[in-house]
């Protein structure tokens, strides 16, 4: 049942330090959508989702987070999807204890009916909940190290045996079928979502003003057909592209020339507090930009005591927000094409030498994927634990990084999407529409998503 972390640090994860969690005012009742009607019926026989901690959830996603960063070969923004469908497996797998909630089933796109659990048996969700992401954690990242795969299967047996001792081995077994069960549904889905062809090979149109590889490694477009994948949340881009980006022009004095300019001025003015705030949101060396926005959540769990309910929910909602906003924003970003900075100041402005503080991605201008996912992310965590909730970040601590202190989950959004135009890999008109465009995308999935009652 509920405790504090006790044992689970004996396992191989780096230990993130506590965020200091300020609430503004009374916590808020999170605005998920409410329906009256539920496609789950409660276990009256189970014990409430409510009763056990956020542990379990918590401590598989700080491992996720750590095998995210030792996962080599793959694109930032497939890491995305990882995110997503393990925290689905997590919410599915303990929402049947959780009678104020609905499943996904019905919600989410093409998302098939989830294993049955009988009404007349208990369960241990926190049970289930660590079966169902030992197992698709697996799945998922097929490439794991063997430290990583140990790690899982350590980590898995920590709570087995914690969970051993608080019913008994019949609930025990029953609970991790159930659970596995849920996780390979979740697979099974995952496979049928277009990643397999989110790579293939890409040939960049020609023309002026449009994206080309970009300096050190000239490397090649970056999961190109991402734009393909399948959403979580049907209609959840409508109405979020942004409009055209600023029309392309090399004559001195344009808004275009202008706009590069800007990049290039504040590359030679960068502050100290400048530079510590692109080199913060770089996410390498570290956790990618998924494993940023699990550290933050886990980081607001654990300071406030959250129970495994207000774990699964937030994780489902944040990782969903998260996919979706990143299919979105590569939509823009293959329509549109656009050069990137380093390209025009170099080649236009006659700066030849010139070299952002971080390298340029491979992938074009417009619009800003920081800004996109991370404003998208920020209304969603907005949405479960209210405005103006003040926080803390200690996610680099490890690296020696001042932690980064935010007054709301949308100051840390525009933290992370300004940080861009100080690392000199993009415009700031790409950052603002892509604030915007996360935030209808977000809005959109709050408005159709429907987890409470």
């Amino acid at each position: 049942m509920k405790k504090t972390r006790s044992v689970f640090n004996c396992i191989l994860i780096i230990a993130l330090s506590a965020v200091i969690f300020i609430p503004s005012g009374c916590k808020k009742e999170s605005s998920i959508k409410s329906d009256a009607s539920s496609i789950n019926s409660s276990n009256e026989k189970s014990s409430h989702t409510q009763k056990f901690s956020a542990d379990v959830a918590n401590e598989w996603m700080n491992l996720q987070m750590l095998i995210m960063k030792t996962t080599t070969g793959e694109a930032h923004v497939a890491f995305t999807r990882q995110y997503a469908y393990t925290s689905i497996a997590l919410y599915e797998s303990v929402v049947p204890g959780m009678p104020s909630y609905r499943s996904l089933v019905g919600q989410l796109t093409e998302l098939p009916a989830m294993p049955a659990v009988s009404n007349t048996l208990n369960y241990h969700w926190a049970c289930s909940a660590n079966a169902a992401m030992a197992a698709i954690i697996k799945d998922m990242f097929p490439t794991a190290t063997p430290a990583n795969l140990a790690s899982i299967d350590s980590l898995e047996n920590v709570f087995n045996t914690q969970f051993s001792s608080e019913t008994d081995a019949a609930t025990i077994t029953r609970s991790s079928d159930f659970g596995k069960a849920v996780a390979q549904t979740v697979f099974t889905w995952s496979q049928s979502d277009n990643y397999n062809h989110a790579f293939d090979a890409y040939t960049p149109p020609p023309g002026d003003g449009l994206w080309v590889p970009t300096p050190t490694a000239f490397a090649a477009a970056s999961a190109p057909y991402w734009r393909n994948m399948r959403v979580m949340v049907a209609g959840s881009g409508d109405n979020a592209q942004p409009p055209a980006p600023t029309p392309y022009s090399t004559v001195v004095g344009s808004d275009f020339y202008n706009m590069v300019k800007h990049v290039y001025d504040v590359s030679q003015t960068l502050t100290t507090d400048q530079t510590n705030q692109a080199l913060y949101w770089r996410d390498l060396p570290g956790v990618t930009s998924s494993g940023h926005y699990i550290s933050i959540l886990r980081q607001v769990l654990e300071q406030s005591n959250s129970d495994l309910e207000v774990a699964a929910s937030a994780y489902a909602l944040s990782s969903i927000t998260v996919y979706d906003a990143a299919i979105s924003c590569w939509t823009t970003k293959f329509t549109d094409n656009l050069v990137r900075p380093i390209t025009y100041i170099r080649d236009v402005m006659g700066y030849t030498t010139w070299n952002s503080l971080l390298v340029t991605p491979a992938h074009p201008e417009y619009s800003s994927a920081h800004a996109v996912l991370s404003a998208a992310d920020a209304d969603a965590l907005e949405s479960i634990f209210g405005a103006n909730y003040a926080f803390t970040d200690h996610t680099y601590d490890y690296l020696g990084y001042p932690a980064r202190s935010f007054s709301s989950f949308d100051a840390f959004g525009e933290d992370a999407g300004n940080s861009r135009l100080f690392a000199g890999i993009h415009y700031q008109p790409s950052i603002d529409a892509g604030f915007i465009q996360g935030r209808i995308i977000a809005q959109n999935i709050l408005n159709t998503l429907v987890l409470k009652k």
